[in-house]
């Protein structure tokens, strides 16, 4: 069996270049935008998920890259609205109609808590902005066991029966536990997941040993992976990653192996992305896709991106709405393989 998601949308054009002349203005510490709609008060920054998970990182990565070059006249100020595998966040953003004073990074519970619980709340019910990045899946261990490759881990597994290993993740039927879901059926066995709050707590919760592993995304255990005290096992994905730097030791993000060369031909990838809510100018749209274009194009945005081992593909327009068309019916299909769509 080969789980494959997103694999056509893997070539996605990375971010457009900035021109020169405001590039130099920006790291100067001029606004963003000399004409035009901008912020008359300070901006909300929906974080649909807990604190120390990697939509929460990246939000305040993105506040400290808005406040430090003055890309802004007005404050950015994240807030996080987990509640409801993200539905609290979610609705907030629905009932804020026409306010361009609020936008929200998604990830895929954009897709996956609608569908799982029922809330009244779909994508189109805000307007899409920009993709950021897409960010990949690991396979952790905690460092003290035995287990080096994903093909050890699996197999002892296997011989421990049903149930008898816990795996960690975010939030329940969400992503993580659709990956957790997968590698059930392709390895013959069945991990009793855990279900997190957010990607930092799972990461906690391994190195405490409180779970046998977890699917985090890379930013979100790499703390503790440079601390020795997790090992990945490999990455969902049909290709390695491409950073060569070391990150913690002698290994580097791409010395992980692919999954699928331990067996698991799983491959999943997880948007993040910019929202806005619905009834909102185009010329406001405008202001945030050029905001996060500048963002993008800091040397601190780009560390972040290599530490944390993402794919830069940047969209926005019609073909940033095509590709959360495609994902959301990708979605609703595993979704369904994995039993987790809510009954009418």
């Amino acid at each position: 069996m080969s789980v494959d998601v997103f694999k056509s949308l893997k070539s996605a054009p990375v971010g457009v270049a900035v021109g020169a002349v405001l590039a130099m203005g920006a790291m100067a510490g001029a606004p963003v935008m000399a004409q035009g709609w901008q912020p008359t008060k300070a901006v909300t920054f929906v974080v649909p998920a807990g604190t120390g998970g990697g939509a929460d990182q990246m939000s305040r990565m993105i506040q400290g890259i808005v406040t430090k070059y003055n890309l802004m006249p007005q404050p950015l100020v994240v807030i996080n609205k987990s509640g409801g595998a993200g539905a609290e966040g979610f609705l907030d953003v629905k009932e804020s109609k026409s306010d361009p004073h609020k936008i929200i990074i998604t990830l895929s519970n954009l897709f996956t808590t609608p569908l799982a619980t029922g809330v009244p709340f779909n994508w189109k019910d805000l307007t899409p902005v920009a993709m950021l990045a897409l960010d990949q899946f690991v396979l952790w261990v905690n460092a003290d066991t035995p287990y080096k490759t994903a093909k050890d881990y699996i197999s002892a597994v296997k011989a421990g029966g049903p149930n008898k290993f816990k795996m960690g993740g975010t939030g329940s039927k969400q992503e993580d536990q659709i990956i957790t879901v997968a590698v059930d059926k392709i390895a013959g066995t069945k991990f009793t997941y855990v279900p997190y709050k957010g990607g930092g707590e799972v990461a906690v919760q391994l190195v405490g040993k409180h779970v046998d592993s977890t699917v985090n995304n890379p930013i979100e255990a790499v703390a503790q992976w440079r601390a020795g005290a997790l090992r990945p096992l490999c990455v969902f994905d049909d290709q390695r990653m491409p950073y060569k730097d070391k990150i913690a030791g002698s290994m580097s993000w791409n010395d992980i192996p692919t999954c699928k060369e331990s067996g698991l031909d799983i491959d999943y990838l997880m948007l993040r992305g910019i929202f806005m809510p619905a009834g909102v100018s185009q010329n406001q749209v405008n202001y945030y896709v050029e905001l996060f274009k500048k963002v993008r194009e800091t040397p601190e945005w780009k560390k972040f991106m290599e530490d944390g081992a993402f794919n830069t593909s940047f969209m926005a327009g019609a073909e940033y709405r095509a590709w959360v068309e495609k994902a959301e019916k990708t979605h609703i299909d595993l979704m369904r393989e994995a039993g987790f769509l809510a009954k009418k």
